[in-house]
């Protein structure tokens, strides 16, 4: 299990949603179970599977979302804040992402985010604004105590169109997991 710490920043590469599900809910619950908060920026079929994990591994949802230690927000619904022609507009992306950062982390709490903006991005033809959302990021980071797990699907890795934009998501990152590769869940390249 990844537990992140602060300005972590590792991305997965998955094969299944199953699988993505199982790491981002392990994730989540690093922070979680020592009264940190969990956020998760994803599409409504992965916010649900992670949900049903978290439920199950017994996180009281309602609870959790009542005290401020849980927070589900949709990727698109979120990226359609800060996204303008296609880019991702640093200055929306502050105002809508900060605020959440700063509440999260008062009390000095532990801040786990899972997000999935950038895989969107990408499947829909946008890997250069991906490589843009992964740097802003890494800027609030600068700001914020918080980790960040992000996921894309494993298909990206073979995407010879993007291989620069590739390079760059690889060097945002502070580490790679459940990655095809050396079988010890790092990719090898």
């Amino acid at each position: 299990m990844f537990r992140g710490g602060p300005h972590d920043h590792v991305v997965q590469f998955y094969e299944t949603d199953d699988d993505l599900a199982g790491r981002a809910t392990d994730y989540l619950l690093g922070a979680m179970r020592d009264n940190g908060v969990g956020i998760v920026v994803a599409t409504p079929p992965h916010r649900a599977a992670i949900e049903v994990r978290l439920e199950q591994a017994g996180v009281h949802l309602r609870a959790a979302r009542e005290h401020g230690l849980y927070l589900a927000l949709d990727a698109e619904e979120t990226m359609s804040k800060f996204m303008i022609n296609g880019y991702a507009d640093p200055s929306s992306f502050w105002k809508v992402i900060s605020p959440i950062m700063k509440k999260a982390a008062r009390r000095r709490r532990k801040v786990a985010v899972f997000g999935e903006m950038v895989a969107v991005l990408w499947e829909a033809g946008q890997a250069g604004a991906a490589v843009d959302l992964e740097a802003l990021w890494n800027e609030l980071a600068s700001q914020h105590r918080f980790s960040l797990f992000c996921a894309y699907p494993a298909a990206v890795l073979s995407d010879t169109e993007h291989a620069n934009e590739l390079a760059e998501v690889l060097g945002a990152h502070s580490d790679t997991i459940g990655a095809r590769g050396r079988g010890d869940g790092a990719l090898s390249l």
